[in-house]
């Protein structure tokens, strides 16, 4: 009976153990995953491959009105979000409400971002 539950806490233990993923103690990252120094030249093609893939996925040459659209229409309820936030800021903790405007704030200019990012992509 002692010998099975031994030999039952060994294989819960190695099907633990196994499956986990960690490094040894003195293994580091390498330079190919970090673009440091020499592995900085595979880190750029690394990253210029998820932009071929992502351009490739979003088709921004045959949906481009369809995307200014959703911007547009995000921007315009950025704008209503705006105007009701600052019709309802607490006088008593205007910060909280003014900080929420700062926030989005942030995001119109976020959307014009990607509104010149859209124009420029051919």
């Amino acid at each position: 009976m002692n010998a099975t539950i031994f030999v039952a806490i060994c294989l819960m233990a190695y099907l633990l153990f196994s499956n986990l993923n960690f490094k040894e103690g003195l293994e580091t990252q390498t330079n190919i995953d970090s673009g440091i120094a020499g592995g900085a030249a595979a880190y750029g093609a690394v990253i210029k491959s998820n932009v071929i893939k992502s351009q490739d996925t979003l088709l921004i040459s045959k949906y481009r009105k369809d995307y200014e659209t959703v911007v547009l229409n995000m921007d315009d309820l950025i704008n209503n979000i705006m105007l009701e936030t600052a019709l309802s800021i607490d006088q008593s903790n205007p910060l909280t409400g003014l900080k929420k405007l700062a926030d989005l704030n942030q995001s119109k200019v976020a959307l014009n971002g990607v509104m010149k990012f859209i124009d420029s992509s051919s």
